[in-house]
This record gives C-alpha cells, sequence and structure tokens, in this order.
C-alpha cells in the first residue's frame, strides 16, 4: 500500500466524484480509477459504492480514511522534517492543546522561539486529554498541554507556573451570582454543564459527598460552546477562570468554587522521543523557560 495511492483515495473521498478529484491529483480518470480499484483489491474490500455522477464512502471506506488521514500526515511531517534537518533558520513543530489561560505562556516561548528561527511553523491542535494523547502517542504531536497529571511511565513533561482556579460562570442576574464564591451545597438540584474530564477527575474531589446530588445537564469539549447555553440560563458552566469573557459587556460572571479548586498544566512529550533538531531546541528553551519561571 503507497502513500500515493491512499493520496488518491483521500482525494476521492473527499470530493466523492472521480473527475473532480482526478482533476486535483492532476491524473487523468482511467489512473484513478485503477488505482483505488488496485486498492481495494489488495484490501479484499469494497471502499466505495459508485453512482451515476458521485460515489461514496462503504463502513469499511470510513475507516480506511480515518487511519490513512493519520498515516498520510505522519508521512507529510517526515518529509518535512528531513527537508529541516540542515535548515538553522526553521522547521515545523506540532500542539495539542487544552484549555486554559496559562497557553499563553506557551504563547510567549513560541512568540520568543520565532525570532530566533523565523522561518519556523508551528501548528495547533485543540482537545481534552483523550484527544490530543492518541495524536502524541501515534507520533502527530511533538507536544501536548494537559489538564491531568501525566502518566511518568510514558511521558516527560514540564508543570506551568500557575495552576487554573475553578468555578462557576453564570448569568450577571442569576441569584446565585450574588455569592462571592459558591460551595458545592449551592450546585445541589441545578443544571450543570462541565467537561468530561473535570466532571470525572476534578469535581469529585471537590464536592466530596454532595458529588451524588449534582447533575451534570450535559459535557463540552469547548467551554465557549457551553458559556452559550450558561447565557441563555440552561444550566451554570463549572470551568477554569479566564477562559471565558466574563467583562460588564458580556452579561456573565465568574465565581470561584468554595473550598478552592486548582489544576495543574503540564505540557507533555513521549519518553526517549527522538524530535527534530527545531523541536529539540523548543524543548531546550521550554526547559530553561520553565524553570526560572517556577524559581
Amino acid at each position: 500500500m503507497e502513500i500515493r495511492t491512499l493520496r488518491y483515495f483521500l482525494a476521492a473521498a473527499r470530493e466523492e466524484n472521480m473527475t473532480r478529484a482526478a482533476e486535483l491529483l492532476h491524473v487523468t480518470q482511467p489512473t484513478l480509477s485503477k488505482a483505488l480499484k488496485s486498492l481495494e483489491e489488495e484490501l479484499g474490500k469494497k471502499l466505495f459504492t459508485r453512482h451515476s455522477f458521485s460515489i461514496r464512502l462503504t463502513d469499511e471506506g470510513v475507516l480506511l480514511r480515518n487511519r490513512a488521514e493519520d498515516l498520510v500526515r505522519m508521512a507529510d511531517r517526515i518529509e518535512r522534517e528531513f527537508i529541516s534537518l540542515d535548515d538553522i533558520t526553521g522547521g515545523d513543530l506540532y500542539f495539542g492543546l487544552a484549555e486554559s489561560f496559562q497557553i499563553s505562556y506557551l504563547a510567549k516561548e513560541i512568540y520568543t522561539f520565532k525570532k530566533k528561527y523565523p522561518d519556523l511553523s508551528y501548528h495547533i491542535t485543540s482537545g481534552d486529554t483523550e484527544q490530543v494523547i492518541e495524536k502524541l502517542d501515534k507520533g502527530l504531536l511533538d507536544f501536548a498541554v494537559l489538564a491531568e497529571t501525566p502518566e511518568d511511565t510514558k511521558y516527560e513533561y514540564l508543570v506551568f507556573p500557575r495552576p487554573d482556579t475553578w468555578g462557576v460562570i453564570m448569568p450577571a442576574e442569576d441569584a446565585l451570582a450574588k455569592k462571592k464564591a459558591i460551595a458545592p451545597e449551592d450546585l445541589i438540584g441545578l443544571p450543570l454543564f462541565c467537561s468530561q474530564q473535570g466532571w470525572d477527575n476534578d469535581i469529585p474531589h471537590w464536592a466530596k459527598d454532595t458529588m451524588k446530588q449534582l447533575k451534570l445537564e450535559g459535557s463540552f469539549r469547548l467551554s465557549y460552546n457551553a458559556s452559550v447555553f450558561a447565557r441563555e440560563h440552561l444550566g451554570y458552566l463549572l470551568t477554569f477562570d479566564h477562559i471565558i469573557d466574563t467583562s460588564e459587556q458580556s452579561g456573565l460572571v465568574f465565581r470561584p468554587l468554595t473550598p478552592v479548586l486548582e489544576t495543574k498544566l503540564y505540557i507533555v512529550w513521549k519518553k526517549y522521543q527522538t524530535f527534530s533538531p527545531i523541536a529539540r531546541r523548543f524543548m531546550e528553551q521550554l526547559m530553561k523557560s520553565f524553570h526560572h519561571e517556577t524559581e
């Protein structure tokens, strides 16, 4: 199975039309059709259902698309890394990021690094721990930022200079907004929004015995989307401070939890990872900078 054939397959899957896919790939339609037919024969599965003017992925085709996207991204990354081996002015860095105001620390480090290496290109993907760790383990990322303690048997990591503080986002006119801080018993029976990761790992440590009386109305991977629901009085959002705009114009307020609940943020990479030259230089800068910040 060749990478070129997987590129052909992905183009056909994306366009759902052989003619358009062939034009984008700069090959003839018979060449594309022959390559895809050979791929189906190699795998022993039908990948497309063909109609008069379009094609659709079968269930097996959907599975291959998900795997092929990772393989092609990895191939592209390897090519770029080898091209940049002798390039002392730049290269590519790949990050997977959790939501946190502390990402500003990372942004400052990238800004400083880019001044030294002006041809640097960086690629950002966001998600919860499950999403970014999967990409890190597959080798699609150099670094991941997690709001969860990493497994020290698998990863090396640095702790961000400050922890994130949990609280509740709600409409400014809500009766609960009159409180200076929110205790577990204040939320009993109320519809709550939270990331699934936070609900499973962080909130139980704070709520303790009250946890069984708290109701998760909905889980969100992105706090911004949850804040829209909170603004419409559909529930109360449990999240970190500084992620959501709670200025006077926003109509929302943040109230910290009591007792205080904090979560540390980590930047991690795989143990024994073979870094590209630019990624190793960035890691060395991070280690020096974060050590200085925490002194």
